[in-house]
């Protein structure tokens, strides 16, 4: 087997639901479990999440919400975006929750759903990637609370929850107003929600009945610092183990493109993970380093599809030792903040980019 896996405390897991549900109560946490649980594994965050308190769980996809079920977990669902049309009779053979903001999504879902299936409707208050607006949502909810659907929900996003309170209160303030139009006309969704991680973790007035939680279920922010008193640990490490070790002179080019000398004499060990697995290409030129003995090492050369090479100097190092790409070990720790900083991403793309050829390896 390959010495090169993805390691998930699903503990980290159940403490963050745990601390979010917490800090949120008397609203409810849904966990963001799309794109493969954010690259930790969709069935057992799930399963943890349910476990710490969570009451639902939400997918961007029907076939992400029809693997869950299929692993025997029955907890509501719900798509974040409306499944397509031919997708229907899936999305109600699994009792996947679905989210509309289309009239023709609807009518497929009245012709095939059966009476009382819950619907969700979703009103565009300033992301502008999907969602209803306010006439068109008002229409569907009416349509929805008319019968025979049942109208579940009605929820928002928000584009800058962490960096413009401001404007995240707007759109709380729009999505309210929208609200009691609704009221006034007695149609009264049975759960609203809006707050995704940023929105939950501060108090922004959109906690609602329900929370949306991606991020901060991995133990993740949404920016560095962002709502410190809510407690977060981080569930991913990315490990590797030492698989060659060989001494060079100083000024020896190792790698593709021979792209820096080594500034001494140095030994430089092959690690056998790369680009093909999630290690940005960038990331050896930017300044990356991996763990390794508990002490920070750099890149040795350019990162490869299969393998890393790392400057490890003059250190005592073995084939076989544990090497850190990210995570902890001992006082050392490189975080997915770092690599973003690093690599002028954001640290969803960082935990959602390491690839299948990595297996999950689940602890806690």
């Amino acid at each position: 087997m390959r010495p090169s896996w993805v390691e998930v405390d699903l503990a980290a897991i159940r403490h963050n639901v745990g601390a979010i549900a917490a800090a949120v109560r008397p609203a409810e946490v849904c966990a963001v479990v799309k794109a493969d649980g954010y690259g930790h594994g969709d069935v057992p965050v799930a399963e943890a999440a349910l476990d710490a308190g969570a009451t639902r769980l939400a997918v961007a996809l029907v076939a992400e919400g029809i693997g869950l079920r299929e692993a025997g977990i029955e907890a509501p669902i719900l798509l974040l975006s409306e499944p397509a049309a031919s997708d229907v009779g899936a999305v109600v053979r699994w009792q996947l929750t679905p989210t509309v903001y289309s009239r023709s999504l609807l009518g497929a879902l009245t012709g095939a759903a059966p009476a009382g299936f819950p619907v969700q409707v979703k009103l565009d208050t300033g992301m502008h990637r999907v969602g209803a607006s306010t006439e068109v949502a008002r229409l569907l909810a009416a349509e929805i609370a008319a019968g025979p659907l049942l109208l579940e929900g009605v929820w928002t996003h928000f584009p800058v929850a962490e960096a413009d309170h401001a404007f995240t209160r707007a759109q709380v303030g729009a999505f309210v107003a929208f609200l009691e139009e609704l009221d006034g006309a007695g149609v009264r969704p049975q759960m609203v929600h809006a707050a995704n991680t940023a929105g939950a973790l501060a108090d922004l007035g959109a906690r609602f009945d329900m929370v949306r939680v991606g991020l901060g279920t991995y133990g993740l922010r949404p920016a560095p610092g962002y709502a410190p008193e809510v407690d977060l640990r981080p569930a991913m490490s990315v490990i590797s183990r030492v698989t060659y070790l060989r001494r060079y002179p100083a000024g020896t080019r190792p790698s593709y493109g021979r792209v820096r000398p080594l500034p001494r004499e140095s030994t430089v060990a092959t690690v056998p993970i790369g680009y093909a697995d999630g290690i940005p290409r960038r990331l050896a030129d930017l300044g990356g380093v991996v763990l390794i003995g508990g002490k920070r090492h750099p890149f040795a050369g350019s990162v490869t599809m299969d393998q890393v090479l790392v400057d490890v100097g003059d250190d005592p190092v073995d084939v076989g030792d544990e090497v850190v790409l990210l995570g902890r070990q001992g006082t050392e720790e490189i975080s997915a903040d770092e690599w973003a900083e690093r690599l002028g991403t954001i640290v969803w793309e960082i935990v959602c980019g390491f690839g299948p050829r990595l297996p999950r390896r689940y602890a806690g």
